[in-house]
């Protein structure tokens, strides 16, 4: 395991979300009902198997294993998300590591899965590490909540933040697919589930914006001028403005393969 796991991490994930740490635990939604039935189905997650959350931030997932009866380990580089992660889950196992570098023994792991985050580290090198670290027949499972595009307000808010991204690796460029079909890997198998996340403008749009690892990112000047445009664009939209309550949609998109 490297020293400084920090070091080997894209910039934008290791500042953004160093610093934007504990809003990321209000600001991201959960994870559909049907997340239960893939993890059970697709993953084969139940009691007496094992799992990895690889790259768990701040533990958003880890709920949704914990539930499967897995015994449950995490990996997070950046350290402010693991000490959140200590806050919500004080009795996880949660290693420092990458996923070029992951800090388990070989063959020892039935599942890794990635929530939002393989895109991070979608290449060779970091496949071959969850290959090694997965017994043969073990299951790799990606999953992303995706905006919900196809909402008129939903790409607004995309044009606002879009232009800053700077080349920060994400799920809605597909250049994560270009990995596969992967050596020692079967078939990607997908499903997709439409979600939404409830809650207050501010938590759900604006925080969560600001969560976006290039925007959290920033320098504050800059933030506090995107938050600005958020806030003007729910004051704009008629069925955001004035609402204490308002719904972000989404698409789940989850995908699992076999190790061969």
């Amino acid at each position: 395991m490297p020293r400084d796991s920090e070091a080997e991490i894209h910039r934008a994930a290791a500042g953004g979300y160093d610093a934007q740490a504990a809003a990321y635990v209000t600001g991201r939604p959960d994870y559909p009902e049907a997340v239960a039935d893939w993890l059970a189905t697709d993953l084969d997650l139940r009691p007496g198997r094992s799992v990895l959350d690889l790259g768990s931030g701040t533990g958003k997932f880890l709920p949704y294993l914990r539930a499967t009866g897995a015994t449950t380990v995490a990996v997070e580089p950046v350290a402010a998300m693991r000490a959140q992660l200590a806050i919500q889950h004080p009795d996880m196992v949660v290693y420092a590591g990458t996923a070029e570098s992951i800090p388990l023994d070989s063959d020892s792991i039935d599942a890794v899965v990635c929530a939002q985050s393989f895109h991070w580290f979608a290449n060779a090198g970091a496949l071959a590490e969850i290959a090694r670290v997965l017994r043969p027949g073990g299951r790799l499972g990606l999953i992303w909540n995706v905006r919900d595009e196809s909402v008129p307000w939903v790409a607004a808010l995309s044009r606002i933040t879009d232009p800053h991204e700077g080349g920060a690796p994400r799920y809605r460029t597909g250049a994560w697919r270009t990995l596969f079909p992967a050596p020692g890997f079967g078939p990607l198998r997908e499903r997709r589930w439409p979600h939404a996340h409830r809650g207050t403008p501010e938590a759900v749009i604006v925080d969560r914006t600001l969560t976006v690892s290039f925007v959290a990112a920033m320098p504050d000047p800059e933030r506090a001028g995107i938050a600005a445009a958020v806030r003007a664009l729910v004051a704009d939209t008629a069925e955001l403005a004035g609402k204490d309550v308002v719904s972000f949609p989404y698409v789940t998109a989850a995908f699992s393969c076999v190790r061969s």
